[in-house]
């Protein structure tokens, strides 16, 4: 059975960071792409960034230069880096390993003063 546990969100300032991290279990994690998405109430679930198994990133524009997606496939743990966080970024965040219909159960990243 797969499972995603996702961590590290939390309250920070504008312009603070965050590293969130999920953790991968039940499922050959090196063979998936792997996303990161954010949802804010009344909004749908919008994609932040995905990673391909050999560990190239790709970007929604409004956090190219400023988030950074990474995966340890001998951990089976893909990791988000936020910097230079702004009040919009505010939302839960998941993690899914795509072709598995599996989410994580999110975690909530805050930013405000």
């Amino acid at each position: 059975q797969v499972q995603l546990v996702e961590s590290g969100g939390g309250l920070v300032q504008p312009g603070g960071s965050l590293r969130l991290s999920c953790a991968a279990s039940g499922v050959v994690f090196s063979r998936y792409s792997m996303g990161w998405h954010r949802r804010t109430p009344g909004k749908e679930r919008d994609i932040v960034a995905t990673i391909t198994p050999g560990g190239r990133g790709i970007y929604v524009d409004s956090v190219k230069g400023r988030f950074t997606i990474s995966r340890d496939n001998a951990k089976n743990t893909m990791y988000l880096e936020m910097n230079n966080l702004k009040p919009e970024d505010t939302a839960v965040y998941s993690c899914t390993a795509y072709g598995t219909n599996v989410w994580g159960q999110g975690t909530q990243v805050t930013v405000s003063s």
